[in-house]
């Protein structure tokens, strides 16, 4: 059955790879979704949310706009190797050549399906839209201080993401490309969440998330994959082993929810206060997951709450009170 499933698994990563290679990038996210339901029949998917305004490394073009290589870090550590590590021997070598960095533009879209009635009950598809475009001259100026000097354009800085109004003042965005997606991830998100319980012995945040986010009105009434996605890294600790993170990140395409209430406010106040947060949001206790995670609603306010509570004021389920003092209890957050 494991081998079963596992060769299930692979077949349907082909075919969304297959699926992200033939699609033109005009046929949105909608399309997506759509295409993939149709690889799919017994899953819905939908698309929930968007992510834009990142790069990352590309490769190195010549002056023609012809691919020297497609991945600008392995050309820039094999060449230095071939001149004995020497930065000044490297710059000498190909200065006043024309070679430039290219950068891969790109937005993810995010594409979910429901698999059952737990909050954790969900396929997370990632797929990157992208864009090669030229990002600057290499070997222009002065010798690099290191590789990741020479990587990045000038006044770009160090940051690895920047929004796209920064890399255009940074890079010339000559595009190399046309637009084109990309698979970036796909998981299983109850299967991600046992890998990630087995990394330590206690509960983690993102297992308390969604623990909350089951026993809480919120369950009760939406699914979590209409309202949140998972923001997965994955990296090696100091033996070597892979380990993987989940951070749960508002589905928002549009304005936040605002939270408006006055300091200090309790009672009607603070009752209607919270009312009008979940009503932008879409759904009950959206105040309490936005409290933990973008941090539109202070962490006062569930100390406020609760001392409402205690004071007859009932204008919270018996279920989000709980949750609320599980929280006040032993307090996360990410």
């Amino acid at each position: 059955m494991t081998a079963l499933l596992s060769t299930q698994t692979l077949d349907f990563d082909a075919a969304v790879r297959s699926l992200c290679v033939r699609l033109p990038v005009s046929i949105g996210a909608s399309g997506l979704a759509r295409e993939l339901s149709a690889i799919a029949p017994d899953r819905a998917f939908r698309d929930v949310l968007t992510r834009g305004g990142w790069y990352r490394l590309g490769g190195v073009i010549d002056v023609t706009g012809q691919h020297v290589a497609d991945d600008l870090s392995q050309w820039g550590e094999s060449e230095l190797a071939k001149h004995g590590d020497d930065l000044r021997a490297l710059y000498d070598a190909y200065a006043g050549s024309g070679l430039r960095a290219t950068r891969l533009l790109g937005r993810t879209h995010y594409l979910v399906a429901v698999t059952g009635p737990q909050a954790t009950d969900f396929i997370q598809i990632e797929i990157e839209e992208l864009q090669e475009t030229v990002s600057h001259v290499l070997f222009e100026g002065h010798v690099p201080g290191s590789l990741e000097e020479l990587f990045e354009a000038p006044d770009s800085g160090n940051s690895e993401i920047l929004p796209h109004s920064a890399v255009a003042e940074a890079t010339t965005n000559e595009p190399v490309s046309l637009p084109f997606y990309a698979l970036r991830r796909i998981t299983n998100v109850s299967d991600l969440l046992r890998r990630i319980a087995g990394n330590k012995p206690e509960p983690q945040s993102v297992h308390r998330f969604f623990d909350a986010w089951q026993a809480s009105s919120a369950g009760q009434t939406t699914h979590f994959s209409n309202h949140w996605v998972l923001a997965v890294r994955e990296y090696l600790d100091r033996y070597r082993q892979s380990i993987q993170q989940a951070t749960p990140v508002a589905a928002l395409n549009g304005p936040s929810p605002k939270f408006v209430s006055a300091y200090g406010a309790k009672g009607l106040a603070l009752a209607e206060a919270l009312q009008q947060f979940d009503r932008q949001a879409g759904y009950p206790m959206a105040w309490f997951f936005h409290m933990l995670t973008t941090k539109s609603v202070p962490q006062a306010v569930a100390y406020a709450v609760i001392d409402d509570v205690q004071d007859g004021f009932a204008y919270l389920p018996e279920r989000d009170v709980k949750v609320l003092r599980n929280w006040l209890h032993r307090p996360f957050g990410f």
